[in-house]
């Protein structure tokens, strides 16, 4: 805890994700260390009700003026990111900024060097690259346990909420993109994106998202909120077997198929085999992201969602937009 003292954490919106924020970062730190902005003077009460010992103020300079505040989590709408984000690094503040980091990919790169040159640390919060159940993919694939990464697939599907601000790429995709990123060693190729606008003009529910790697790995994403359930699954195809992660179920959300293709004697033959658990440690992702944020200043680590991967998933979902609207492939330069 002691290490932790050193920090002083000011959390930049208090709506429902930036309030989940407040809540993980009241079950870490001191709540005397903790301050939450919001120009609402309403959720001064709310968070007053989680714990009276946590700061509350409605001014954003009160912020950018104490130098004792040296980490800022910020959870506003997209559009606000990138000025308090600057504001924030120009006043020696490091930052946890929700995703997407910005909406341009010049101003996250922007963002980037700008962290760089004043020795700050800049991370973006895929809370997914925090989730065991991924870190454990990752490892797997690092060790060879399903052979070589061919394919990889996303569905994130729902019934609602609908945005009018955002279309479902920008909503759901950044997820699955940060994570495909993490996990495909290769240089990206192309960026393909079809979808419909049903609901509201412009703005699209549904969209899948065709990205192709160097060497022999692709994927895909589908993501929708026009949909009668819930599904989050991520699907890892290698040539020695396959992962399935399903975080919306409630029992083995992780497993490993041994089943496949190999080739014997010029024909292919499948191989299929009764599927494994794998078991992973219970832990809060958010929770996970927000301390490894706190690590990375302590210790002057790297974080994991830095502000290079920041930048190149924003990249990838402005080459999906363009492509959704243009309706053709788009080359990754």
């Amino acid at each position: 805890m002691k290490k932790l003292d050193n920090l002083k954490v000011a959390i930049i919106g208090a709506g429902r994700w930036g309030f989940n924020h407040v809540r993980t970062a009241n079950s870490i730190l001191e709540s005397k260390n903790i301050t939450v902005f919001d120009s609402r003077p309403e959720i001064k009460e709310k968070i007053s009700e989680l714990n009276p010992e946590i700061n509350f103020t409605s001014n954003f300079d009160v912020i950018l003026n104490d130098k004792r505040i040296n980490a800022v989590v910020i959870a506003t709408p997209a559009e606000t990111h990138f000025e308090i984000a600057k504001k924030c690094l120009e006043n020696e503040k490091n930052l946890l900024v929700e995703k997407p980091i910005t909406l341009l990919s010049e101003e996250a790169e922007e963002l980037h060097k700008l962290s760089v040159k004043l020795n700050l640390k800049l991370m973006v919060g895929h809370v997914l690259l925090y989730h065991p159940a991924i870190l454990r993919i990752k490892e797997g694939l690092d060790g060879g346990e399903i052979g070589n990464l061919q394919y990889i697939y996303s569905n994130r599907l729902n019934l609602g909420a609908i945005r009018s601000e955002e279309n479902i790429l920008w909503s759901f995709a950044p997820h699955d993109i940060s994570v495909i990123q993490y996990l495909v060693n290769e240089n990206l190729i192309s960026v393909t994106a079809s979808g419909s606008d049903i609901l509201q003009d412009g703005i699209e529910d549904t969209t899948i998202t065709y990205l192709d790697y160097s060497g022999t790995v692709s994927a895909h994403i589908f993501v929708s909120w026009l949909h009668p359930f819930k599904e989050q699954r991520l699907v890892v195809i290698g040539d020695k077997g396959m992962y399935v992660f399903e975080d919306s179920i409630q029992t083995e959300k992780l497993k490993f198929f041994k089943k496949g293709f190999k080739k014997v004697n010029g024909n292919f033959e499948k191989f299929d085999n009764e599927y494994k658990v794998i078991e992973f440690e219970s832990k809060m992702p958010l929770a996970e992201e927000q301390n490894h944020f706190y690590d990375s200043i302590i210790n002057d680590t790297q974080p994991r969602t830095d502000g290079k991967h920041a930048y190149e998933v924003l990249k990838i979902l402005n080459q999906a937009t363009n492509s959704l609207k243009s309706k053709r492939e788009i080359k990754n330069k």
